[in-house]
């Protein structure tokens, strides 16, 4: 009968309140990765208190794969920070250094000019159509750590989706065939 067919008389022979409490103990699981991540992001002010390097642009100082937090405080954005943000019409964040401040005199509001570290130009041609600064409120925040290469997880996952569904269906089978 093999393989096949062993899980699929362990799967008849699970009993309801097997299936219940693995059913509760993934419901926890994921509640309370979602309790944490609300909580990194009431700590840290940021929307999205940890981003992966997704490209070289910043390079040597973050590769791709490095996974970076952020923080967002009311201090005024400087030149040489690194900061995340969204820009209008895309939907992945960019990490670049910050290489100009304009502060408008008349309302105090401050206009951010981005560079990646590894590119020739600045990012205006990065922004959506006739922008030329960023606001604050495209930043989500402030790169403030960093751990290099563990992101590679996220990118693998991301650009080779089978991985992904190869991964899911593995840890699926164990939770069915797993006994207490």
């Amino acid at each position: 009968m093999g393989f096949i067919g062993e899980t699929i008389d362990s799967i008849k022979s699970i009993q309801i309140r097997q299936v219940l409490s693995q059913a509760v103990s993934l419901g926890m699981i994921v509640t309370s990765a979602l309790i944490i991540w609300k909580a990194l992001m009431c700590i840290t002010g940021s929307e999205s208190p940890v981003v992966v390097v997704l490209s070289g642009s910043m390079e040597p100082g973050f590769k791709r794969g490095d996974i970076l937090f952020l923080h967002m405080s009311k201090d005024p954005i400087r030149a040489g920070e690194i900061v995340v943000f969204n820009v209008d019409g895309r939907e992945i964040p960019i990490v670049h250094r910050v290489i100009k401040v304009h502060e408008r005199q008349d309302t105090g509001e401050v206009d951010v000019l981005t560079k990646g570290d590894n590119n020739y130009g600045d990012d205006r041609l990065l922004y959506a159509q006739g922008q030329l600064w960023l606001q604050r409120h495209h930043i989500m925040g402030r790169a403030v750590g960093f751990l290099p290469y563990v992101g590679w997880v996220t990118i693998i996952m991301t650009e080779k989706p089978i991985i992904k569904y190869i991964l899911i269906g593995a840890l699926g089978l164990l939770v069915i065939t797993s006994k207490d």
